[in-house]
Parts: C-alpha cells; structure tokens; sequence
C-alpha cells in the first residue's frame, strides 16, 4: 500500500511527500505535537511552507498520514494463540506495543483523528478498516460483523483513553484482554 496522502502524484511529487512525511516524523519526535508546526516542517523537509500546504492541509493531517503510516508501513500483527479470544488478544497487544513505541505520533493522531479536518475524515475511515481488518484476520473470515463492529468500537475508545494519558498503550493493551474474552464469550 502506498503511504503518500494523494494518489495519482508524479515521481518528483511523491519525493517531496515522502519528505515532508519523514520531516513531520523527526520534527514530532524532537519538538512535541504542540511545538511542531506545517511550517517547521516544511524548513526541516527543504521545501516552502506552500508546497508542504499543498500535500498537508493542516498539523492533524500531518498526524493522521504519519499513524497510517505507522499501521500499514510495518508488518501486521501476527495473531498467536489456540482459539479466537487469545489470537485477538495478541493483535491488540501486538498493536498498542507499536502505538507505545511512538508515544508522540500516538497522542498527536489522538488529537488529529478527533478534528474536523475533510483530509482527516478520509484517513480516519481507512485507520478504522486497518483495525477491523486486524480484528477479521485473528478471527477469520466468518467472523460476525456485529462481533468485528464491538471489537473496533472497543478499541477505538481504548484509543482515546490511552491518548489521554489515562495509561500507556502497553498498559491498555492489557487491560483489553478481558475486555476481548467478554466481546467473543459464546460469539465464536
């Protein structure tokens, strides 16, 4: 999968994409969601702030390409386990370990995925199909949408919670396990 913002870009385009993206990712990890800026970024990337404007419409957005980035870049969680409860449970572990390895990019896509930002909508509804389809591979193909629906709505607040600093992602990830086992109770 492509981790450009925009599809259809020409070779010198996606080039200055993947600047900016890999600018915003050491710019964040220097200076912190609030004193990073579409601007700095651009400085740091070689380009000017109309061209960065021109790929990012916003900070939030920077946020959100950098998480998809994050979720789809590196390989997927590998469900472990000897029934349904315990393979959703490694992916979930398997995901908030990544997310806790990034706490800035983490607490920046809290934020980000709870703008109103039009660019942001787009990618918040392609993060939400990466966590569903992570769920659908622990359980299989027949998995009930309805069961895949709880699991994503769980982990979306999980999300939200851990990005407000209630606990670490690890920690979240851990407190999910009896979450999962009362969701998939007599649904697998």
């Amino acid at each position: 999968m492509s981790s450009a913002p925009r599809q259809g870009l020409n070779p010198r385009q996606a080039e200055t994409v993947e600047r900016l993206l890999a600018a915003g990712d050491q710019e964040l990890r220097e200076v912190g969601v609030d004193g990073l800026t579409v601007r700095t970024v651009a400085l740091r990337a070689g380009v000017s702030a109309a061209t960065a404007y021109t790929y990012l419409s916003s900070k939030n957005h920077l946020f959100a390409e950098l998480f998809l980035r994050l979720l789809t870049d590196t390989d997927p969680p590998v469900p472990t386990g000897k029934d349904a409860v315990e393979r959703v449970q490694s992916v979930i572990r398997q995901t908030m370990g990544s997310l806790g390895s990034s706490p800035e990019l983490a607490a920046g896509a809290t934020l980000a995925l709870l703008s109103t930002d039009p660019d942001v909508a787009r990618l918040r509804l392609r993060i939400g199909a990466e966590f569903v389809e992570r769920f659908r591979g622990a359980l299989g193909d027949g998995a009930d949408p309805v069961v895949l629906e709880a699991l994503a709505l769980t982990f979306s607040g999980a999300l939200l919670q851990a990005g407000m600093g209630l606990m670490t992602y690890t920690e979240m990830g851990e407190r999910l396990d009896a979450v999962v086992a009362t969701i998939l109770r007599g649904n697998v």
